[in-house]
């Protein structure tokens, strides 16, 4: 999931009793669970729906929510049963045909839903989904429904942990209200969460409140939640200060060398399931052309990381090492170093390689990203600086900078780049495979690049369709060293989560993926 971590200060009122005020950014999309693949966005349908799977704040783990059971007997086809006594929040039954109808819609082209490559590996998906042309079918042939609370999936091909992907909300439940009034829908979600959408208004706020007709085992502890929309992560840090907002998290990296005093304690600062990367833009030729993928690394090499992440971000980043995190452990499939030399800083090595691959575009390299959240600025200064240090050029490298998240998002989907832009990614699920497959593969929902290479792809494929969980690692290790030689895209650093709250919270928490557990929040 393509992050953007929030931060104009946001106008609503005052303290609603009981209400955790935070802050927050406007999503790019509406609010459908299949075509949201952002973190603000994000944030909220985990706020209002529950899906099959969910994943544990602490460890990551993928449980059960509405699943009563997943099971398959050879990785490949799938019997899923629905718990009996949910429903959405109008009141309406969440059935199988919840699961398949959301799903169905999803996958179909006509939809243009973002996230429709997550259910490319279902049987069918080349049908209504092809690669060019139109669709042949409404429907993907690998879901059939068997009652009101059993539907079965045929995978394309064996992906012996897949079910673990179904906590991501884009495998999320509908209602019928979603078909029958769409647009209605659209101007307020219903969903099955633990929280209901009161009202959104865009560059304001947007309020939601605890829904005490939720069934599930993680009710919310407070009366609701209100996110306030900020263009400037240092006026949220101030408004937290001066008690107008609860809690912020995205620390602007100005503050860290004083928030822990500033907050008296209440700062939380831990590891992750993210990685900022630069994407170059391989749909232009000259990104693309024989030798570039020597620059590409060149490039690479000349970022001093270490520095970097000393000197701005105090021990809230980490210099990457491959195109994962750590929070996966060894076991999911992390390995410090698999990029190799790549991503060592070696200014000598960078200047050769750069110049054994013909140089850069036109000699001079962009760097972009959005600047209103996220302290972005003072970080691209800083690639730029040492890129221009390592090749003695103070106009090699200049920063692009673009005012709002939604604007900048909106230049990736046009293809409209022409050097490195940044692309945050945070993990949907805790799988090796979310780190690759749908940043790197072709045609992926989020490779932003453009990148494709055959031999990738059929690693991934394999290491899908491995029972054994080791050999699978393995497998994705061995595609992440093409990413090395390749270089589609530069892994700069990881990222810790990292918040502040108010005196007046307790039970704050962050998950696995930074985002704060909203629902356990309590509020004095």
């Amino acid at each position: 999931m393509v992050v953007a971590v929030g931060g104009c200060g946001g106008g609503a009122g005052g303290r609603v009793p009981g209400v955790v005020r935070a802050s927050w950014g406007d999503p790019q999309n509406p609010l459908e669970p299949a075509n949201t693949n952002e973190v603000q966005g994000g944030k909220v349908l985990d706020l209002i729906f529950r899906g099959l799977k969910k994943y544990d704040p602490k460890t990551g783990a993928a449980v059960d929510m509405l699943a009563e059971r997943i099971e398959s007997k050879d990785a490949q086809n799938f019997t899923v049963k629905v718990r009996g006594g949910w429903t959405f929040s109008n009141g309406e039954a969440v059935t199988a045909r919840s699961f398949v109808d959301a799903w169905n819609y999803a996958a179909l082209a006509d939809n243009k839903q973002r996230n429709a490559s997550f259910f490319a590996y279902i049987d069918g998906y080349e049908k209504v989904h092809p690669e060019s042309g139109a669709a042949t079918a409404k429907t993907l042939s690998g879901l059939a429904l068997k009652d009101d609370r059993t539907f079965t999936v045929k995978l394309r091909t064996k992906f012996s942990t897949w079910p673990g992907t179904l906590g991501y909300p884009a495998f999320a439940p509908l209602p019928r209200a979603f078909f029958e009034d769409h647009d209605g829908w659209l101007k307020k979600p219903v969903g099955n969460g633990p929280y209901a959408i009161d009202s959104y208004t865009r560059g304001s706020a947007m309020r939601l409140s605890r829904w005490d007709g939720y069934p599930g085992p993680d009710k919310a502890e407070n009366n609701g939640v209100e996110l306030r929309v900020y263009t400037d992560s240092n006026t949220a840090y101030a408004d937290l200060q001066a008690g107008n907002i609860d809690l912020v998290d995205d620390i602007p990296s100005t503050q860290l060398r004083n928030v822990r005093k500033d907050l008296d304690g209440r700062y939380i600062n831990q590891p992750a399931g993210i990685i900022q990367t630069l994407v170059f833009p391989l749909y232009d030729a000259q990104w693309n052309r024989p030798g570039a993928e020597k620059v590409r690394r060149g490039l690479s090499m000349a970022i001093n990381r270490g520095q970097i992440t000393s000197q701005i971000y105090r021990d809230t980043r980490t210099p990457a090492t491959d195109w994962t995190s750590p929070v996966l452990g060894e076991k999911g499939g992390y390995k410090a170093g698999l990029c190799g030399a790549a991503c060592t800083y070696d200014p000598a090595a960078a200047r050769r390689l750069i110049r054994e691959g013909g140089g850069l575009p036109g000699g001079r390299v962009t760097v972009t990203s959005n600047v209103d959240t996220g302290s972005h600025r003072v970080w691209m200064d800083a690639v730029c600086n040492s890129i221009n240090n390592v090749l003695g050029d103070d106009r090699a490298c200049t920063v692009n900078p673009v005012g709002t998240f939604a604007d900048f998002r909106s230049r990736i989907a046009q293809q409209a780049m022409s050097g490195m832009f940044r692309s945050g990614w945070q993990m949907d699920y805790p799988l090796i495979q979310n780190f690759l497959q749908p940043q790197f593969g072709t045609n992926a929902s989020s490779n932003y690049g453009k990148f494709s290479d055959a031999r990738f792809d059929g690693l991934v494929d394999r290491a899908n369709a491995e029972s054994d969980t080791a050999a699978a690692v393995a497998t994705f290790q061995e595609a992440e060293r093409i990413l090395a030689e390749r270089m589609p895209a530069v892994p700069l650093w990881y990222q810790n989560g990292n918040a502040g709250y108010a005196a007046g919270l307790s039970d704050v928490a962050l998950n696995q993926f930074s985002v704060p557990v909203y629902e356990r929040i309590k509020v004095k």
